[in-house]
């Protein structure tokens, strides 16, 4: 039986610096543009209280990753950031797990509304977002005016 641990980590852990460049390379490959997220990122706004980073290891291996940052001038809204689960085990409800870590997190710093941006060719991340209760909202952000955005948000 495998062994789900997820845990809460620094941006700039070494497991979870593995991820978001996996995670890069992902976006990077899906869109063709090189880069993967060019959204402006400081590992501090995902140190509590502001935002926290979380690593999901499957029997000791890092293998997924989410996060959440403060979004907005109210404190009361928390941007979804790098959900990221490695090829080899999709499908098996991890990016569910973590989904649910980042929001109890947010949800425990206050934060009453959680927003995040995704892209057209993110079709599974799409379906696991609406399939937890995210609606379209107006686009904001980084890719606000970029075709391919998709911007969800749902009350926590």
């Amino acid at each position: 039986m495998e062994r789900l641990d997820i845990r809460r980590t620094g941006y700039l852990a070494p497991d979870a610096q593995l991820l978001v460049k996996a995670a890069m390379a992902d976006l990077a490959e899906r869109y063709g543009d090189g880069e993967g997220d060019a959204t402006p990122v400081d590992p501090a706004d995902f140190e509590p209280p502001n935002g926290c980073f979380f690593v999901a290891y499957l029997d000791g291996e890092p293998v997924a990753c989410g996060a959440w940052r403060s979004h907005g001038e109210d404190g009361t809204t928390a941007e979804i950031k790098r959900m990221y689960t490695a090829p080899h085990v999709r499908g098996r409800g991890l990016a569910r797990a973590v989904l649910g870590t980042v929001e109890r997190s947010a949800r425990e710093h206050g934060r009453r509304r959680a927003v995040l941006e995704t892209g057209d060719r993110q079709q599974e991340a799409i379906r696991l977002y609406e399939s937890v209760g995210y609606r379209r909202i107006p686009n904001f952000g980084y890719y606000r005016d970029h075709p391919g955005c998709i911007s969800l948000g749902r009350d926590l």
